[in-house]
C-alpha cells in the first residue's frame, strides 16, 4: 500500500501554490488604485477610505460566482474569459444601487493546481476589474484533492463598493409613468447554463467546435463563452447628471423576477417584448429546447441585461448619452400602476 507521508503525497503541493501567487503578483498590482495598502500574499486586504468633509458614505458588497458555464470553458480548454464574468457578476449587481466598485477578492477551488490554467483565469478577473475601476485586492486558491474531477475548478468573487447615503438607489422614488430603458447584454452572461448546456450537447448533441448557421462565424463554444458585459463604467457616467430611480441587474429569474425587485409597492413594469432585439442565441435556445416564452424571460436575460428606470424626461437624454457610449438601449416599458391580485410584471 502507497503510503502518503507529505502534503504533496496526498496532492496538495504548497511549493506550486506559492509559484502561482508569484505570477499572478504583476496581474493583481496592475489592478490597485489609491487606497489599497496591502500587497497580495499578505493575511488580510487593507483598503483606505479617506472621505472629503462631514458627507455621508455607505459601503455596498455583493458576492456570486459564473456557475455551470466554467463547464463550457472546460470543453474548450478556454480559461481567460471566466474571470471576466465573475467580476461582472459581482460589480454589476452593486452598481445598480449607485455603488462605484472599490475592490475584488476571488476564490478559486480546485482538485489539483495546473497553474497556466489558473493564471489564465485571474488575468481575466483582472481584466474586468480594470474595466470596471476596482482593485484585485487578493483572494484564495484552495487545492483540495477528491473534491473536483481532473481539469475542473470553481470560481466565486466578493466586491464592496461605496456609494454617498444621498445617493443611494434603491427603487423608493420610482413612481408611475417612469420609462423603463434596456441596456443590450452580450449574450447569455452567466445564467440559465445548466438549461443551454443539456439543450446544446445532449439534446442536439452538438460540441464547442461546431458551427450553426445562427451564430455566424463563430462556434457553439465561442458563442456560449461570450463574456458578462461589465456595466459599470457607462451607469457611473449616467449617473453624474442624469436622474435614475432604479436599476435592475437582469441575471438568475430574468425579466421576470429582476424588475419587480426595485419596484415599489403598488406599481407595475410594463415591458414591451417587440421594443429591442433578441439575439440569435436566444431565439436559437427557445426553438431548439421548445421553451416556452415565459420560462424564456425566467430563466435567461433574452438580451437585455440591465435595466434602468427613470423619470420621462430624461428618457432620451439616457439614451442618447448611451448610444455615445457604445452601449445599445431601448425604451422597454413603462411603470404603471398595479391593481390588487395583478403581477409585478406584465408583458405585451
Amino acid at each position: 500500500m502507497k503510503k502518503f507521508s507529505t502534503y504533496r503525497d496526498a496532492g496538495v503541493d504548497i511549493d506550486l501554490g506559492n509559484e502561482f501567487v508569484n505570477r499572478i503578483k504583476p496581474l493583481v498590482r496592475s489592478t490597485f488604485k489609491p487606497g489599497v495598502h496591502s500587497e497580495i500574499g499578505g493575511f488580510g486586504a487593507a483598503f483606505s477610505l479617506n472621505m472629503p468633509g462631514d458627507r455621508q458614505y455607505v459601503l455596498v458588497s455583493s458576492t456570486d460566482g459564473v456557475g455551470t458555464k466554467l463547464k463550457v470553458a472546460f470543453m474548450m480548454d478556454k480559461h481567460d474569459t471566466v474571470g471576466i464574468d465573475l467580476v461582472a457578476m459581482c460589480v454589476n449587481d452593486i452598481v445598480v444601487m449607485g455603488a462605484e466598485p472599490l475592490f475584488f477578492l476571488d476564490y478559486f477551488a480546485t482538485g489539483k493546481l495546473a497553474v497556466d490554467v489558473t493564471v489564465k483565469v485571474i488575468e481575466g478577473i483582472a481584466n474586468g476589474c480594470k474595466e470596471s475601476g476596482c482593485s484585485l485586492v487578493g483572494g484564495e486558491t484552495a487545492e483540495m484533492p477528491d473534491m473536483y474531477a481532473p481539469g475542473e475548478y470553481d470560481l466565486a468573487g466578493f466586491t464592496v463598493g461605496l456609494v454617498e447615503n444621498a445617493n443611494i438607489i434603491d427603487g423608493s422614488t420610482i413612481t408611475v409613468g417612469n420609462k423603463i430603458i434596456g441596456i443590450a447584454s452580450s449574450g447569455l452572461h452567466s445564467n440559465g447554463f445548466s438549461l443551454v448546456r443539456k439543450i446544446v450537447f445532449q439534446q442536439l448533441g452538438l460540441s464547442v467546435n461546431d458551427h450553426v448557421p445562427e451564430f455566424g462565424d463563430q462556434t457553439v463554444g465561442e458563442m456560449l463563452l461570450t463574456p458578462t458585459k461589465l456595466y459599470v463604467k457607462p451607469i457611473l457616467n449616467l449617473m453624474r447628471d442624469c436622474k435614475i430611480n432604479g436599476m435592475a441587474h437582469i441575471t438568475g429569474g430574468g425579466l421576470i423576477d429582476n424588475i419587480p425587485r426595485v419596484l415599489p409597492k403598488g406599481s407595475k413594469a410594463l415591458i414591451h417584448l417587440d421594443s429591442w432585439r433578441r439575439p440569435a442565441v436566444f431565439d436559437f435556445l427557445q426553438h431548439a429546447g421548445e421553451i416556452e416564452e415565459k420560462e424564456m424571460l425566467r430563466t435567461f436575460n433574452c438580451g437585455i441585461g440591465l435595466t434602468l428606470i427613470c423619470p420621462e424626461f430624461e428618457e432620451e437624454t439616457i439614451l442618447s448619452r448611451l448610444k455615445g457610449m457604445g452601449q445599445p438601449a431601448w425604451t422597454i416599458g413603462e411603470v404603471t400602476e398595479r391593481e390588487p391580485g395583478e403581477e409585478p410584471i406584465e408583458f405585451i
